[in-house]
């Protein structure tokens, strides 16, 4: 029967440099949620009769976003490669707004905490859409799948 989901996430921890407590938390929800609800259908192993779960590794390697896909043993089934030129401003704002959130939380008011959040989830939700669109032709994912991709490529962009 399939099951076109991801059962498990890796990310390639050589890939992350640093990250605060604010940025690991973020890492552990987004990959206990994806890996709670998720859609995931990489095309060309389904079509070869892998029809999931599957286990996924992110990375980045020279501005491109690695997806190493493999069935649920963990033999390898295929990669996607993805040019990551177009996030990087997202990449960039994301992390902009996420510092003035976490500052907030800390001190102001419930309407200006409200407002950052509102502008994080702009920013996220477009970047969510890219992905969509990127990852069209290749891998078939939902909305809330690509939002939590899309956390973890921030994540796998942090720098000291």
């Amino acid at each position: 029967m399939a099951d076109p989901r991801i059962s498990h996430i890796e990310l390639d921890e050589a890939t992350i440099i640093w990250r605060n407590a604010d940025i690991e938390q973020e890492r552990r929800i987004a990959i206990f949620d994806l890996i709670e609800e998720n859609a995931f259908k990489p095309l060309r192993a389904f079509a070869a009769g892998h029809d999931g779960p599957y286990r996924l590794k992110l990375s980045v390697e020279d501005g491109r976003l690695i997806l190493a896909i493999a069935d649920d043993a963990g033999e390898p089934l295929e990669t996607v490669i993805l040019g990551l030129g177009r996030f990087r401003r997202p990449i960039r704002e994301y992390f902009a707004i996420c510092d003035s959130y976490y500052q907030a939380i800390r001190k102001a008011s419930a309407n200006e905490i409200e407002t950052i959040d509102m502008a994080r989830r702009g920013v996220h939700n477009d970047a969510a859409d890219m992905l969509l669109e990127r990852l069209d032709g290749k891998i078939e994912t939902d909305f809330p799948t690509a939002r939590r991709l899309f956390t973890l490529i921030c994540v796998l962009h942090i720098r000291g």
